[in-house]
Order: C-alpha cells, then sequence, then structure tokens
C-alpha cells in the first residue's frame, strides 16, 4: 500500500537534494543569527515548492498529501525551521487554491506559488490558543470593505510576509461567527509587534500581527461570511501531516548523526557503536521513526482519498509523529554526551526545533482530544 512509485521516488530525491545543498549547510548559522533566508525559500520554488498542493491550472504543482509528506521530510532533514515555514506558506496557498474565487486565485496564488510574495497563517490569539472558536479578532462590515480590530499572536513570517490569511469574528455565534479575509501586508492599520525570543525556530520570525481599523475589500473574503472555521479547520489536517513530516525529518538526522558518532567515538577500548546497550537504543529510535511514518502515511492516503476518518487519522498523525520525533532527537543528543549540548554537533538545534511541533497547529493535547471524540462517537 504504501511502496512510492518512481515519481514519488524523484520527488523525494529532488526535495532532500535542495535540503543538502540550500538548507543544511547554512541552517546552524540562520538559527545563530535569526536570519530568514528568503532568498533560499524563492530557490525552492523554482522547482515547485512553493504551492506543493495547488492545482497546476492555479500555478501550482499539484501533488498529493502523500508527496507533501515526503517533500517535507526530505527538506526537514536540512533545517526543521525553514521546512515548518514552508508548511504554513503551502497551507495558506492551498486554502486559497480551495476555496477562493477565480478573481482571487488569479490575484494571489500566481506570487505565492513563486514565493514572490510570502504568506502567513492568522489564527490564534493572545487569549485563544486552543480555542481557536473563541476568538476577538472583529471585523465589522462598512459597505464594500470589513473594518478589522485585533491582534494575532505567535504568527510565523509576520512582517515578512506579503499575504496574511486572517480569521475574524463577523458574528457572535461562536465557531459559525468566524469568517476568513485575505489581507496584505501594505494594508493601513497593519503592524507587527517585535520578533519573539524563542527557543527555537530562530531562522524564521515570529511577531504578533496587530490590526487597528484595517479595511479589508468585501472581495478578499475567503468562501462565505460564517465559514472561516470550517476553512481554517480543513487547512490544518494538512499543516499537521506537513508539521509531522517536519518531526519526522528533523529526527532522522538526528539519528544518523548518532549512527556516525558512536561509530566514531572508543570507551573502554572498543567502538561505542558496539556496545549492546546502545544498538538497542538505535534499534528502538529506527522502530519509533518507522511506525511514525507508517502513520504519518497512512493519514496522507486518507487525507487524498476523503476518507471519513481522514480528520481522526490526521489528529493521530500529528500527536504520535512528533512525540516520536522530539523523543528520538532527545535521545539522539543524550547518545553524543556532553558534545550533544554543543552548538556545532547540531543535535541541540534539532531538539529546540521540533519541540514546538507538539504544540503548534493544535496541540497534542487537543489531538487526544479531536481522537477522543472520534473513538466515543464510535463506542456509542
Amino acid at each position: 500500500m504504501y511502496t512510492l512509485t518512481d515519481d514519488q521516488q524523484a520527488i523525494r530525491r529532488a526535495a532532500r537534494d535542495f535540503a543538502d545543498e540550500y538548507l543544511a549547510p547554512d541552517a546552524a548559522e540562520w538559527d545563530r543569527e535569526k536570519h530568514f533566508p528568503v532568498d533560499v525559500l524563492r530557490k525552492a520554488a523554482e522547482i515547485g515548492m512553493g504551492g506543493v498542493n495547488v492545482r497546476e491550472e492555479s500555478g501550482g504543482s499539484g501533488l498529493t498529501r502523500m508527496d507533501s509528506a515526503l517533500i517535507f521530510e526530505a527538506l526537514a532533514t536540512g533545517c526543521p525551521t525553514i521546512s515548518a515555514y514552508l508548511s504554513i506558506h503551502n497551507m495558506v496557498a492551498w486554502m486559497i487554491d480551495t476555496y477562493g474565487t477565480p478573481a482571487q486565485r488569479d490575484r494571489w496564488l500566481p506570487l505565492l506559488c513563486s514565493m514572490e510574495h510570502l504568506a502567513s497563517y492568522c489564527l490564534t490569539e493572545p487569549e485563544a490558543g486552543s480555542d481557536a472558536a473563541a476568538l476577538r479578532t472583529r471585523a465589522v462590515r462598512d459597505g464594500d470593505s470589513y473594518v478589522v480590530t485585533g491582534v494575532k499572536q505567535f504568527i510565523s513570517g509576520a512582517a515578512s510576509s506579503q499575504v496574511y490569511l486572517v480569521m475574524v469574528r463577523t458574528h457572535d455565534a461562536g465557531s459559525r461567527g468566524i469568517t476568513a479575509l485575505l489581507i496584505d501586508k501594505d494594508t493601513p492599520g497593519l503592524s507587527f509587534g517585535p520578533n519573539e525570543r524563542k527557543m527555537g525556530w530562530n531562522a524564521q520570525p515570529t511577531r504578533q500581527v496587530i490590526l487597528d481599523g484595517v479595511r479589508v475589500p468585501v472581495t478578499h473574503r475567503l468562501g462565505q461570511e460564517g465559514e472561516g472555521f470550517k476553512i481554517a479547520m480543513h487547512g490544518l489536517n494538512g499543516g499537521r501531516l506537513n508539521i509531522a513530516a517536519c518531526s519526522l525529518g528533523g529526527a532522522r538526522t538526528a539519528l544518523d548523526r548518532s549512527i556516525s558518532h558512536l561509530s566514531q567515538r572508543e570507551a573502554f577500548g572498543d567502538k561505542l557503536v558496539h556496545r549492546q546497550a546502545l544498538q538497542f537504543q538505535l534499534a528502538d529510535m529506527a522502530t519509533e521513526l518507522e511506525a511514525a511514518k507508517t502513520m504519518l502515511w497512512q493519514a496522507a492516503a486518507a487525507l487524498d482519498a476523503g476518507d471519513p476518518r481522514a480528520v481522526e487519522l490526521c489528529a493521530m498523525a500529528k500527536r504520535f509523529v512528533t512525540d516520536a520525533g522530539f523523543h528520538v532527537a532527545n535521545q539522539a543528543l543524550q547518545l553524543h554526551g556532553g558534545y550533544g549540548y554543543l552548538a556545532e554537533y547540531g543535535l541541540e538545534k534539532i531538539v529546540r526545533d521540533l519541540r514546538v511541533h507538539q504544540i503548534l497547529e493544535g496541540t497534542n493535547e487537543i489531538m487526544r482530544l479531536i481522537i477522543a471524540r472520534s473513538v466515543v462517537g464510535t463506542a456509542a
């Protein structure tokens, strides 16, 4: 069921080659300098990574969710941070392609697929994280425009992105009162907070997006009023798979480096890799990643097929793979001993980068809630 086609093997190989050439060599410096390599993102777009799941007629690559899982895993072997931003950008592009009007697709998608313009996804607020339906950013209709006021929190790419997909409240009916708006960076009243100081993900900016009476044309509304929450959740299904894939790729690099390190280091007169206790740890790490890959691919196949269990399987994959990825990376650091704690070996960066994957695109606690609702519903 999960044997890759020749095309999929070529896609994965191209993404891995890109990661090896353009991401891995500079990832540590980008992290240290907090540099967002927009030029490298645009190089990725040249080989179709700016609109992975966008239809070809809209200017994208027209690939499947399985294909994108392979791509983001391969990219993350070079730098999980940049791979994760590409995931977010691609999620916005897919949402515009899926829910946008022909005019909206024509306006935004060519620039997003080329990554001449970058995109950010704005759902979370200072007082509305896991409870996304409680968001307070308000959009009031005024003729042919909405006037938007509010603050969005933890927004990846903020201030560097040109396009912001913003979830706003147009009615007071909980999740049914949320609407999606596309807002251009240059719109008066839109501003940004300072770049957050973070544990990881330092190579992409994270800021507040502040909306102070921002006037947005009604023609920039994605879908109908009240459909924003549905659009947001549908977008997150794919986003969760891509973030899981980023965890898998980062963890595979950590495992590969551990095998290399133990093969070179000696203690008590023998190579560390010959110690059975350490071999068992490597075996467990490899097994966890293989199980994670299987779950990720199953969920991607379900999403591609429109399986009724796709939402549940995407939540399972996001929870399991991001937990496994962080655990394997943390074990890899331990296997390096004191060297794992040094920045020059790259293990501590992977650990820092993968930790946030257990939080974003819906915390893993929320993933458990989604899964539990499905399980309890089935039992009932």
